[in-house]
């Protein structure tokens, strides 16, 4: 049985969690957070026009690091994890599909639309009151980069219940299938450049594939030793490809649109997440770590899609100010960063404050039925119709209003989520129990 926390009255709150997760999801959030602190880089020419430039991606020291330091695919093998077992215990209590694909895109489009929406009426605002267009288009396009990864990320869980019966009948031919694809692709986006954006499917797909397999212990149970080995060998397979000439060595360059290169990192990550599973599973079992994690967990979606918008508006401002501005990779550029940092942190406390409940789970009383499936494909059909703009055109402020239209129609399709699907989910109740692998669920809803 799945150990349960409790708080007054014997009510329980939630399934037991594992904090081995909590840490991988909050290191990736916060690296994320760090580095875009020292990438963004905006400059007011004498002309009167602005660029942006991403310092630390420019710095040639920096490829070998971001090599390690390329964090995203861990975030999916985490996805992973927890999306199968959350898929599981959804099935257990008579949930379907779409039961699980209107429940992911609530918890992920009502931030999201929210924020597209004050975006696009804020720079609207700005452009009215007379600032150049082109400084719109730039924070525009970089204020929404964040929009990139809510879109890859949705697309591989809204393909979970499929992937999930696949991997229960065939996991390593479902993984090879799904690693050929990624591979045909690459071959292909060279004459078919738009192509490449098919990998934003392919390629997440079969990273979160991986954590499919560590949330399913009984399946991959490889010592120290083969984890070590595994981490090495993927290591030189990627060190290959770049010496090859076939890939950049630059892992920001293999991100967006995603390759290979992505998924090798999605191996290597995903056996240190095992390697070094003791230790971090020693740490987070300290009081105060959990209560620590519990908080930052609770609206990582929030800070992940506002930390960007508020940075480069931040930026923005203070170039229309006298204030002090070294170039950007100067010492005092970097001597700077962690008071960027420390404002950022600042300007993210009120917005969680009065947003992060969007984050929350959306219920309703017990007697709403479940969304059709057709309100629930439509949904997601709206959502993508702005992301695949936004991917051949570029983010602009025509895309950000569409987008505002679309992702509101879209929680609007999809309702509320019904209470009764998800009442072990948070809400006190009792449902199946989760098997215990070597690394269990923090079951979402």
């Amino acid at each position: 049985m799945v150990p349960r926390q409790y708080a007054g009255a014997g009510q329980a709150l939630r399934p037991d969690r594992d904090p081995v997760i909590d840490l991988a999801r909050f290191f990736c959030l916060a690296l994320v957070v760090v580095a875009h602190t020292m990438m963004v880089s905006p400059v007011l020419h004498p002309d009167g026009t602005v660029t942006s430039h991403n310092t630390l991606g420019n710095q040639r020291w920096f490829e070998p690091v971001v090599w390690v330091l390329q964090v995203m695919p861990l975030f999916f093998v985490a996805g992973g994890i927890t999306g199968l077992q959350s898929w599981r215990r959804l099935r257990a209590r008579g949930g379907s599909a779409f039961d699980f694909m209107q429940a992911r895109m609530l918890r992920l489009l009502r931030p999201a639309a929210v924020l597209l929406a004050l975006m696009f009426a804020g720079l609207w605002a700005a452009r009215l009151t007379g600032v150049d267009p082109q400084v719109i288009q730039l924070l525009a396009s970089g204020a929404g980069m964040p929009l990139w990864f809510l879109a890859a990320y949705l697309a591989a869980q809204l393909n979970l219940p499929l992937l999930a019966r696949l991997h229960a009948r065939a996991p390593w031919l479902t993984l090879a299938v799904l690693t050929s694809l990624v591979v045909t692709v690459d071959c292909l986006r060279g004459a078919m450049p738009p192509l490449a954006y098919l990998n934003m499917v392919f390629l997440w797909c079969a990273v979160q594939q991986l954590g499919f397999f560590l949330a399913d212990g009984r399946r991959v149970t490889p010592g120290r030793p083969a984890l070590a080995g595994i981490i090495l060998g993927s290591n030189l397979v990627l060190g290959l490809l770049v010496w090859l000439g076939l890939y950049s060595g630059n892992m920001l360059v293999n991100l967006n649109p995603p390759n290979l290169t992505l998924l090798l990192l999605g191996v290597s990550q995903a056996a240190a997440l095992l390697l070094f599973r003791p230790g971090l599973a020693e740490l987070g079992s300290l009081a105060w770590v959990r209560r620590f994690l519990g908080v930052a967990g609770r609206w990582s979606m929030t800070v992940y899609l506002w930390h960007l918008p508020l940075l480069a508006a931040m930026s923005g401002l203070l170039l229309l100010t006298d204030f002090p501005q070294a170039a950007g990779g100067t010492a005092a550029w970097w001597w700077g960063r962690p008071l960027v940092l420390l404002a950022l942190i600042g300007l993210l406390l009120p917005v969680l404050a009065v947003f992060g409940r969007l984050e929350e789970r959306p219920t309703a009383p017990a007697t709403v039925p479940s969304r059709p499936a057709a309100a629930v494909v439509a949904a997601a059909v709206v959502v993508y119709v702005p992301v695949a703009d936004a991917a051949l055109n570029g983010l602009t402020l025509g895309v950000l209003g569409g987008g505002t239209l679309c992702f509101t129609l879209a929680v609007l399709l999809l309702g509320r989520i019904p209470a009764r699907l998800w009442a072990d989910s948070g809400r006190g109740g009792s449902g199946p129990p989760l098997p215990r692998p070597p690394l269990s669920a923090n079951v979402e809803p």
